[in-house]
This record gives C-alpha cells, sequence and structure tokens, in this order.
C-alpha cells in the first residue's frame, strides 16, 4: 500500500512539475518522501521479519496472513532501541532522586481518589490473595499515576522494534532479544484470541500495557476478570486491574502479613558488608547469618520467620558528604515487589507511595 503510493506521489511530481507553484511542488516532494520513509520502516519489507511471522503462526497456531499482516504492518522505531540502553558506565544511583519521581502531591492525591473509588475491590483482593491494598495502589500510582499515562507507542511497533532491532551493544543484548520476541509472540497470541486489533493497542516503549503496565506474557499468566464481565480488561476495568495485580503478586509467593522490610543498622566491629551484599536482593540469610556478619536488627525484625537480604539504595557518589547509602533488610515480599520491575529502587518507591497514600486517605478520615 505505501509503495503505491510512494509512486502515485512522484508521478503527481512529474506531471505538475513544470505548472505547479514552488511551494506546492515542495510539498509534493516532501508528501513522496514520507510515503517512502513510512514505507522503509515497515517490517512487511523485512525478509526475516516475515520469515518469523511464519514461524510464530505455526507454533501458537494462528492464522498465517493475521500474523503476517500484522508484523508486516508494525514499523521500526530507532527511538525505542535508543531508550533500552542503560545509563553510561560510572553514572551513580540516587535514591532521593529515583524516590522524587514517584512520591509527591499529584500522585497521592491521585492514589487517595482511586482508593475511595475503589475500595470495594481493594478490600476483596487483600482478602482473596493477601497482598495488602497500599501495596496494589502504591504498584498503580508508580506504573500509570492510575491510568493518567500509560503509553503512546503502538505496542506491535515497540515489541517489533525490540525483537528485530534491539541495540547490539547492549550489554545483555542476547538475552533482552529473546524475551521481547516471546513477548511478541504472546501479543500476537492474545490479541488475536481476543479478536483485538493488535494495530490498535497503545503501551510503553517497552510494550507493557493498560493500567498496570503488563508485559503481553503476564497478562497471558495472571490477568483475571475480577469484576465478572466475562473479559480481562487491563485499560478500563479498574476491578480488573487490581485483581491481576493481587494476583501477580500471590504468584511470586507474597506471604500474607509479613513486612516487606526491616530497618537495620550495622556493628562495624563484626562487619563483612561484601558478603551481606553479595545475594543482591535475594533473600538468603537467616536471622543468625546476618546478625553474625554485622547486621543489627531490633524488635520485630528479630522474630521474623524467613529469610532476609541486605538491600543498599545509593545516593549518588558515596564519597560525597551526605551521599550515605540506605540500607535495609529485605524480606521475601520486598523481593516480590522486584519480581513486577527488577529494582530495589521501584520496589522501595512502591512501598513509600502506598504508605503515603494510606496515610492521606486516614487524616481524610
Amino acid at each position: 500500500m505505501f509503495s503505491s503510493l510512494s509512486r502515485i506521489a512522484i508521478l503527481l511530481i512529474a506531471l505538475f512539475a513544470i505548472n505547479t507553484p514552488a511551494t506546492a511542488q515542495k510539498r509534493i516532494r516532501n508528501s513522496a518522501t514520507d510515503a517512502t520513509t513510512v514505507s522503509s520502516r515497515l517490517y512487511a519489507n523485512r525478509e526475516a521479519a516475515m520469515q518469523m511471522a511464519d514461524d510464530i503462526a505455526y507454533r501458537r497456531d494462528l492464522d498465517k496472513d493475521w500474523v503476517r499482516q500484522a508484523i508486516g504492518q508494525a514499523r521500526h522505531l530507532p527511538q525505542v532501541a535508543q531508550l533500552m540502553l542503560p545509563a553510561p558506565r560510572g553514572t551513580h544511583k540516587n535514591w532521593r532522586v529515583y524516590r522524587s519521581r514517584f512520591i509527591d502531591p499529584v500522585r497521592i492525591n491521585a492514589g487517595v481518589r482511586f482508593w475511595q473509588e475503589n475500595e470495594a475491590a481493594l478490600l476483596q483482593a487483600e482478602k482473596e490473595f493477601g497482598v495488602p491494598a497500599h501495596i496494589i495502589v502504591g504498584i498503580i500510582g508508580v506504573e500509570t499515576i492510575y491510568g493518567r499515562n500509560t503509553g503512546s507507542f503502538r505496542v506491535i511497533d515497540a515489541l517489533a522494534t525490540l525483537t528485530f532491532d534491539f541495540p547490539s551493544e547492549h550489554p545483555r543484548a542476547v538475552e533482552r532479544q529473546a524475551f521481547f520476541k516471546n513477548e511478541l509472540e504472546n501479543y500476537l497470541s492474545l490479541t488475536y484470541k481476543s479478536s483485538i486489533d493488535p494495530l490498535s493497542l497503545l503501551g510503553s516503549y517497552a510494550g507493557a500495557m493498560g493500567l498496570p503496565q503488563f508485559m503481553p506474557s503476564s497478562w497471558v499468566k495472571f490477568a483475571i476478570d475480577f469484576d465478572g464481565d466475562g473479559k480481562v480488561d487491563l485499560f478500563n476495568s479498574t476491578a480488573d486491574v487490581i485483581g491481576s495485580v493481587a494476583n501477580y503478586f500471590k504468584a511470586f509467593q507474597w506471604q500474607p502479613g509479613m513486612p516487606t522490610h526491616y530497618p537495620v543498622r550495622f556493628d562495624t566491629d563484626k562487619l563483612n558488608l561484601d558478603a551481606l551484599l553479595a545475594p543482591d536482593i535475594l533473600p538468603t540469610f537467616s536471622i543468625e547469618s546476618f546478625t553474625a556478619k554485622g547486621a543489627v536488627l531490633l524488635g520485630d525484625a528479630l522474630e521474623h520467620k524467613g529469610p532476609l537480604a541486605l538491600v543498599e539504595l545509593q545516593n549518588g557518589d558515596p564519597k560525597l558528604v551526605g551521599n550515605e547509602p540506605v540500607y535495609l533488610a529485605g524480606t521475601q515480599n520486598f523481593y516480590a515487589i522486584t519480581r513486577y520491575n527488577w529494582s530495589s529502587y521501584y520496589a522501595l518507591s512502591v512501598i513509600h507511595l502506598g504508605q503515603e497514600v494510606a496515610d492521606a486517605r486516614q487524616k481524610l478520615r
């Protein structure tokens, strides 16, 4: 379709070049250029993409022409590939800056309204799945400000770009490209079986969708019909969103009633910080082994059942005064939140936002 448009535009230039004013000639030339640019970005022009379309259709039992059309109409978006690249080496993470992006009056006030409007669904989700309402509210607030920003990229474009043109300079390019290929397959399968136009849905630059920003594989595995209308809708049904987030955490071993983390201090005479940080955020240490390496716990933390992890959150260049890292003792529930986004900074932001919303809501009572 687009190549035909290009030929028509070029023909118009030839026919009207002599008698058309200069400004009109320029407009026609630009139209031809734009059409050619769009056409060159379509994956229909990539032999490898069309071969993969056939393979996906065969393995997923989808209509071959439908898959070819979907992938063929996807566009290569260079900016999406660039957004996947990590920060330059030597860039210091900064918890204070990261937190400030998500803990602000706009999100807190929006969270209070969301909680008030969806109190019944939040209570039901907490009862069925054991996930506290403030954690669910924190997730949705951090992800999309309760639906205000669900993304402006066509999901098919984002996933196709990251499947076929993932940046090779990324340190985990092979692994990440394979991940997005699987997400593209799940997206095509999901939209085909749900009779959704695969070109119609918008999401993040990574292909995440709806209020909770579920990737296609998460939608397939964890999204549920929580409002009982016979379909799953993570764009418009807040009940489905709430139930699906709670179901996600249950699948990743959320422990009802367990705190997400505890305060921690250090006994400098016994401290073996390297050993404590070696497992990263994966809870590994018993209370005994944790404290034997110089971590100091107080109060309820000493009665905790289950493993702990020492979580470090940097505050910029640690060589500068006032930039000391923040440390906490993370539980299995802290780790469960990081399965939503593999970042301790993200997890603590979710916890803090949820608690700020809960506190603000309480003040209104």
